[in-house]
This record gives structure tokens, sequence and C-alpha cells, in this order.
């Protein structure tokens, strides 16, 4: 088995006469929970594109799990990676289980096979078995983004990537699937690559953290690493959650 989920190596994409990523190089390895962070703009959305082939690269060389990616059917390489949006996208006229149940059905599964993993998966994201005969409109945002976790899982990828996957959510709603996810990351050994604005949500659910400016990559490392690092934007940044933790607990104490 390849020692690094994602290996990428000299990616750089442009957008016009503008340099939207690169070059960027960067291996992640197999099990890893990945958080990519930095101002809009600094290319993360495009660099997660590009690991599923949604952007083709301008040059560079992309592997999925020891296979080079940009000989391989695209088709192909996404049957192995999941792929959780912020707006979620799911289909209005379908109910949760046909949702969910989208890839195995163009992979070819047999019925049985497709409703027992339905079924597994809605109890994986912690949502009820009869919300599978509802359609989107009729849950809340939470839930629906639940739904869109179980849909990137249906075909048992070994991939999940996430961007701003919590971002429209309620405090309370995006802290609980966001423990979730790390739970299912765990339990489902998977390798997830997740952007976010949120830096107290990357430390609490990465094990590693890329920090993008400007198309390249900054600084990478640990949270604990990171929270030492010499560079100034990214020593801010990584401070930015204990700030607020000491006001919060100014606030609550004066009001108490």
């Amino acid at each position: 088995m390849a020692q690094f989920a994602i290996v990428l190596n000299e990616i750089t994409k442009s957008y016009g006469e503008h340099l939207d990523l690169g070059p960027v190089s960067l291996a992640l390895p197999v099990g890893q929970f990945t958080a990519l962070v930095g101002p809009s703009g600094s290319g993360k959305t495009t660099l997660l594109k590009i690991i599923n082939r949604l952007v083709p690269p301008d040059a560079g060389q992309i592997e999925i799990q020891g296979q080079n990616a940009t000989t391989t059917a695209d088709h192909l390489l996404r049957r192995q990676i999941g792929y959780v949006f912020q707006e979620i996208g799911l289909f209005p006229h379908m109910t949760v289980a046909e949702n969910i149940a989208i890839t195995p059905k163009l992979l070819g599964w047999p019925a049985d096979k497709i409703s027992a993993r339905v079924a597994n998966l809605l109890g994986l994201v912690d949502l009820p078995a009869e919300l599978a005969a509802r359609f989107p409109a009729q849950l809340s945002g939470g839930q629906r983004q639940r739904v869109g976790v179980a849909r990137a899982l249906a075909a048992q990828p070994q991939i999940l990537l996430m961007d701003e996957p919590f971002g429209a959510l309620d405090p309370a709603t995006r802290q609980a699937l966001g423990r979730d996810v790390r739970g299912l990351h765990d339990q489902l050994g998977l390798t997830t690559v997740m952007v976010t604005h949120d830096m107290t949500e990357a430390i609490l659910l990465a094990d590693q953290i890329i920090v993008l400016k400007d198309g390249k990559i900054l600084a990478k490392g640990t949270p604990s690493a990171l929270a030492g690092s010499s560079i100034v934007e990214v020593a801010a940044m990584m401070d930015g959650p204990r700030r607020q933790a000491e006001q919060l607990r100014v606030k609550l104490g004066a009001s108490s």
C-alpha cells in the first residue's frame, strides 16, 4: 500500500494572467487529517479541486494512492475520493436515500447492497432511519450536511475532501458535526483534507495544518508546532483562538 494517499509535485494553476496556485508540492500520509487554511484567494479551494481533478492543473504531477492521477480516467479517480461541498448540492427532487445512493447506482451495485449501505451510512452520520424517505427541503441545515457527508462516503472512498463543510451552520451544530466527522475519519481509516477559515476548527480537528498565502504554502505542521511558528502571520493566526478564549473568560467572569 502507498505510504502517501496524496502527492502533489510542483502543481501550478493560473486563471488568465493571475497565478492562483503554485508551485505547490506536498505529500499527505495515508490516514492523516489535514486542514487547509489561509485568507480568501489564497488557493485553498483550487488546491482541493485539483486533487479531485475537478480543475486540471497547468503543470505538475498528481499521485493518488500511488497512482498517476493524470493518466487515470476522471470517473475512476473519483471513485476513490469523496467530496463534501459547503453548498451541499443535494438534489431537491430526490429523497435522502436516493441522494446517498447516487454513486453506488452509477457503479452498478445491486439494490439490496445499496439499501444496506444507505441504512449503514445514516447510522454512521447519526441520522434517524426515518429521514431516508424525506426530501432535502424537509431537513435542517445540519441534517442536510450530514446527508452530504453520507453521500460522499457512499462508494467507500479512501479519501475525503471537504470544502468549508460547516461554514453555513450555527456554532453548536458546526461543533457537533465537526466532532462526528473526525470520529468517522478515525473509524473508517480515511485520509481527509478540509478547507476551513476557522482556525479553532482546524486546531481541534486536524493532525496537520497547511497555511496557504498567495497560492503558495506559507507553513505546514501539527497544530502544536505551528503555535510556535516564527512566521508572524502564522503565529497570529494560531494565537487567534487563544485570544478569543481569554476574552470569553474575561466576559463570562465579569458577568458572573
